[in-house]
């Protein structure tokens, strides 16, 4: 595990890295970044950015989308993985907000929480982008680098993750740090082929250490 120093180091060079991180979900409003983030669950802002592009332009409020027929509504977004049960949630979510927020998008993380398919880490990111809140959204890439670069144990769940960064990372950089750590993630400390040879984090990384060292193993045997 690193010390909090160590763990000011990583994050001081991921915003060297990343100055410019930010939520690459394509979204000009609360609402349509909550219909953007239920649409990315296991599917890449990419795929999801591509959809919304007229998904967006066919429906503007939560009235729209349930005012339409359900297999209508899979269709407009059946290129995104679990497309129907994405859709029944979709209708189902402006439903409650038609019905219990004025068809307003709650600034609330526990109240977002209560909105079919909407999870914690999907109500931290709207809290955290769409209305300034501080919130860390532990999502694959998160989970993954703050594992291998030991900020956490291997062993603990998404919410043990959250609650570790939470305490060892001022509450004013929650924000951005989730953005870091996803760019992070996404471009450099990917899943499959992480970039540990050019790593300005190599030597505080537990992971990328024995990496490099397997590695160099294996080319030795190859010889």
């Amino acid at each position: 595990m690193l010390t909090r120093q160590q763990i000011r180091e990583c994050l001081d060079k991921m915003g060297e890295m990343f100055p410019a991180a930010h939520c690459e979900l394509v979204h000009r409003n609360p609402f349509e970044l909550l219909i953007a983030v239920v649409l990315s669950a296991q599917c890449t802002d990419a795929l999801v950015n591509k959809v919304t592009k007229q998904l967006f332009e066919k429906y503007k409020t939560p009235e729209d989308y349930v005012s339409v027929p359900l297999e209508e509504l899979q269709q407009d977004i059946r290129s995104i993985g679990l497309y129907r049960n994405k859709a029944k949630n979709i209708q189902k979510l402006c439903a409650m907000l038609i019905e219990q927020y004025n068809g307003q998008v709650p600034n609330d993380r526990d109240e977002l929480m209560k909105l079919p398919g909407v999870g914690r880490k999907t109500a931290n990111v709207v809290v955290s982008v769409a209305f300034g809140v501080p919130a860390i959204a532990v999502d694959t890439h998160v989970e993954r680098v703050s594992k291998r670069l030991g900020f956490c144990r291997w062993k603990d769940s998404v919410l043990e993750v959250e609650e570790t960064l939470m305490r060892k990372i001022p509450k004013e950089e929650w924000s951005i740090t989730h953005h870091r750590m996803i760019f992070f993630g996404r471009y450099h400390c990917k899943a499959q082929a992480p970039k540990c040879d050019v790593c300005p984090l190599l030597d505080l990384c537990r992971e990328g250490k024995k990496r490099m060292k397997q590695r160099g193993e294996s080319v030795a045997s190859t010889d």
